[in-house]
C-alpha cells in the first residue's frame, strides 16, 4: 500500500507534521523508520515529523509503509493537530483505528476510536457513552491478552476526560467529580504495578494530573500533590520534555495558595528544557508565557500589598510609641518607616510582564495559530501598553486581538476589547471614533443578564461624545436583529464618568477593569488557557486542544 492514503488529502491536511529536524539523522529509510517507531514507543513529540521523514524516504525507495506503521504515524500527526488544524485529528483517528484493525492490533485500534471520539468539537453524552463501550471493550480484551495495559489504561483515561469536561452538565456535579475521582484512583491502582513500563508511567502521569485537576477547586493540597506525583511519573515515563498541561495546572494551583514564586520558577524551568531535540510547541509556548505574565503580575501585586499591611502596621506601632513617648522616637526611623517603594522594582516587573506578553503573542503567530489564545495574547499585551500609556502601539494590538475574538465568536472578549479601543482613542485625540467603539460595546452587552456592563458602557459613550462637543443622544447602532442599542438617558456628566484623557495610563475609565474576562469563567472543574480550574483562581479563556494530548 501507498505511505499516503487518498483519505488524507480528502480532509485538507497534511498526513504528517514536517517539522524541524534534530540534526545528525539517517539518510537510510530503515533506520529512519527504526527511529520514528522509537519515538513513537516514547511518545516522543518529534514522532509526527519522524514518521513524514521515513516516509518520503521510503517512497523515494520504492517501499511502503506497511498498515501498522501507517496506523502508528496517522495517530501520531492526529496528536500533533491543534489549533486551526485541530478538525482534522478525529478522521485520521479513525483512519487509525482501520489500520490498527487490519494490522491485527486490536488494542492500538480501541485507543485510536476512542481518540477520535475525545478530539471532536465538544464530545457530549453520546461520545461519552459510545467510550463508556469501549472501555469494556479495552478491559475484555486486556483479559485475554489482546490489549496491553498502556492501551487499556489509556481508553479509560480518555473515558475519565470526557466525564470531567461533562461534569458542568451533571444534575449534581460535586457528587459526580467525587465518584470521577474514585475511578480514576482505581485506574492509577490499576496501572502503578506496571509503571516500569514506559508507556503505562506516562498514562499514570496523564492520570495523576486529570484527578489533580477535578480536586483542585475542592481541596487544593490534594491537588498539589496529585500534579507533583504525576510530574515525577511523566519523566519516570522517559519524557524529557516539559508537561506542558500539567505544568499549568501546578502551577496554578501553587498561585491560588500564594506561591507565586515557586509557581514562577516551575514555568519558568518549563519555558527552557532541557533537552534541546524536543522543542517547545509554539501554542504550548505561548500559554506557558501567559501564565507565568500572570504570575508574575500576581507576584508584585502580592509584594505591593504586604508591603502596604507592613507599612500601615509600623506606622500604627509607630503612632502608639510616639503618644506613650513622643520625645524618644528617631527622626530616622519615622523616615525610613515613609520611604516609598522604589519606582525600578515596579519598572522591572512591567518589563518583564511586557516582554512574555510579547513573546505569547509572536508564538500564536503561524498557519495553525489558536485563535482563542492569539487573541487573548494580543488583549493582554494591548491593555498592558496602554496602562503605561502606550496608546499608539495598544491600538494595533487591540485591533487585531478584536479579529480574533470576532472569528472566535466570544462576546466578553469582544465586549472587553472594544472598550479598551475606545479608551485608546479617546487618549489619542479621537473621541468621535472612541463613542462609537463604546456605543458598540454596550450594543454587544445589553443580551446579557446583568444589565450593569451594558448600562455603564452606555453611559460613558454619551459621556465621550460630550467631551467631543457633541449634543443629544448617542446614535443608535442597529444590528442583524433590529435596535440592540439605544442611548442611556440617565445622568452622564463628566462627574459621574470620570478617567477624561490626561496623556498617561492613570486617565484609563475604572470601569474598564470591572467588564467580564473573555471566555469565562469557565465551569467549577474546567481550564482556562492558564491553567486555573474553575475554582482555583481568576479565568479567563477555556483551553484549547487538550483532551487527547498526552495519553501517547
Amino acid at each position: 500500500m501507498s505511505s499516503r492514503s487518498p483519505d488524507e488529502f480528502r480532509i485538507g491536511v497534511r498526513p504528517y507534521d514536517r517539522g524541524a529536524g534534530t540534526g545528525h539523522e539517517p539518510e537510510d529509510p530503515h533506520e529512519l523508520l527504526h527511529r520514528a517507531r522509537r519515538l513513537t514507543v516514547h511518545g516522543h513529540p518529534g514522532a509526527g515529523s519522524a514518521w513524514e521523514r521515513a516516509a518520503t524516504a521510503l517512497r523515494r525507495a520504492g517501499g511502503a509503509l506497511t498498515p501498522g506503521d501507517h496506523a502508528d504515524a496517522l495517530d501520531a500527526t492526529a496528536l500533533d493537530c491543534r489549533g486551526a488544524a485541530r478538525p482534522a485529528a478525529g478522521p485520521l483517528f479513525f483512519r487509525a483505528a482501520d489500520l490498527h484493525e487490519r494490522a491485527g492490533q486490536r488494542g492500538k485500534a480501541l485507543v485510536s476510536r476512542a481518540r477520535a471520539l475525545v478530539a471532536g468539537p465538544g464530545p457530549g453524552a453520546t461520545a461519552c457513552a459510545r467510550l463508556a463501550e469501549l472501555c469494556e471493550r479495552a478491559s475484555a480484551l486486556h483479559r485475554v491478552g489482546q490489549a496491553g495495559v498502556a492501551e487499556t489504561a489509556t481508553v479509560r483515561l480518555l473515558h475519565g476526560r470526557i466525564r470531567a469536561d461533562l461534569l458542568g452538565t451533571a444534575p449534581d456535579p460535586a457528587a459526580e467529580a467525587a465518584a470521577l475521582r474514585e475511578d480514576l484512583a482505581r485506574l492509577i491502582a490499576f496501572a502503578a504495578p506496571h509503571r516500569a513500563d514506559p508507556a503505562v508511567a506516562r498514562v499514570l502521569a496523564d492520570t495523576r494530573a486529570l484527578l489533580g485537576r477535578i480536586t483542585a477547586p475542592d481541596d487544593p493540597a490534594a491537588a498539589e500533590a496529585q500534579l507533583r506525583a504525576a510530574l515525577d511519573d511523566h519523566r519516570a515515563g522517559g519524557r524529557t520534555w516539559p508537561a506542558t498541561e500539567h505544568h499549568l495546572l501546578l502551577s496554578a494551583v501553587l498561585r491560588a495558595t500564594g506561591a507565586h514564586e515557586e509557581a514562577a520558577a516551575l514555568l519558568r524551568a518549563a519555558l527552557v528544557p532541557q533537552v534541546t531535540d524536543t522543542p517547545l510547541r509554539a501554542a504550548d509556548r505561548a500559554r506557558l508565557c501567559l501564565a507565568l505574565a500572570r504570575t508574575v503580575a500576581g507576584s508584585g501585586e502580592q509584594g505591593r500589598t504586604a508591603r502596604s499591611a507592613e507599612e500601615a502596621a509600623g506606622a500604627a506601632d509607630a503612632a502608639a510609641e510616639t503618644a506613650a513617648a513622643p520625645e524618644e522616637e528617631p527622626a530616622e526611623e519615622l523616615k525610613e518607616r515613609e520611604e516609598p517603594e522604589e519606582p525600578e522594582e515596579i519598572a522591572q516587573e512591567g518589563g518583564e510582564l511586557l516582554e512574555l506578553l510579547a513573546e505569547a503573542v509572536r508564538h500564536t503567530e503561524g498557519p495553525a495559530r489558536d485563535v482563542r489564545v492569539g487573541a487573548l495574547a494580543r488583549l493582554l499585551l494591548g491593555v498592558a501598553h496602554a496602562e503605561r500609556g502606550g496608546w499608539d502601539r495598544a491600538l494595533a494590538l487591540l485591533e487585531q486581538a478584536l479579529q480574533g475574538f470576532q472569528e472566535d465568536g466570544d462576546t466578553a472578549g469582544r465586549v472587553r476589547t472594544r472598550a479598551w479601543l475606545a479608551e485608546c482613542l479617546l487618549h489619542l485625540g479621537e473621541p468621535d471614533r472612541a463613542a462609537r467603539e463604546y456605543a458598540l460595546a454596550a450594543a454587544a452587552a445589553r443580551p446579557w443578564g446583568d444589565p450593569r456592563p451594558g448600562t455603564a458602557l452606555s453611559r460613558r459613550a454619551e459621556h465621550v461624545l460630550g467631551l467631543a462637543g457633541t449634543r443629544g443622544p448617542v446614535p443608535e447602532i442597529r444590528g442583524t436583529g433590529g435596535t440592540v442599542y439605544a442611548d442611556a438617558k440617565a445622568g452622564t456628566g463628566p462627574s459621574a464618568e470620570g478617567g477624561a484623557p490626561d496623556g498617561g495610563a492613570r486617565g484609563a475609565w475604572p470601569g474598564l477593569r470591572a467588564l467580564p474576562e473573555p471566555f469565562g469563567p469557565p465551569e467549577r472543574y474546567q481550564v482556562d488557557v492558564y491553567g486555573e480550574v474553575g475554582g482555583a483562581g481568576p479565568q479567563a479563556a477555556t483551553a484549547p486542544g487538550t483532551r487527547v494530548q498526552g495519553c501517547e
